[in-house]
């Protein structure tokens, strides 16, 4: 067995743990992410606000990424969305042309 076999064999139970908790507490973790991004961009004077929207827009879709392992249906790009739900960026999808 390799050293990088070794760590993943040891890390597994931990990354299980992590998904299991992205999964019960992901809404308290996405509202925290919400929170200190307007804190830093309050103080920053929103010199930076888009970079702080990139980085808490990549923090949570790291965060369903973790949360929706077990799915199956998780794609490169994160979890898909099924019809007639929202997104993780909390638009609803535009509906379709009549």
């Amino acid at each position: 067995m390799g050293l990088m076999d070794s760590f993943k064999a040891k890390l597994s139970p931990a990354k299980e743990k992590v998904s299991d908790l992205a999964q019960q507490h992901g809404g308290r973790i996405g509202e925290g992410l919400d929170k200190a991004a307007r804190t830093v961009d309050q103080r920053t004077k929103g010199k930076y606000s888009d970079k702080i929207d990139s980085g808490t827009d990549k923090a949570k879709s790291a965060l369903d990424r973790l949360a929706h392992k077990d799915d199956g249906g998780t794609s490169p790009g994160g979890p898909t969305p099924g019809p007639g739900s929202t997104p993780p960026g909390g638009m609803p999808p535009p509906p379709p042309p009549a």
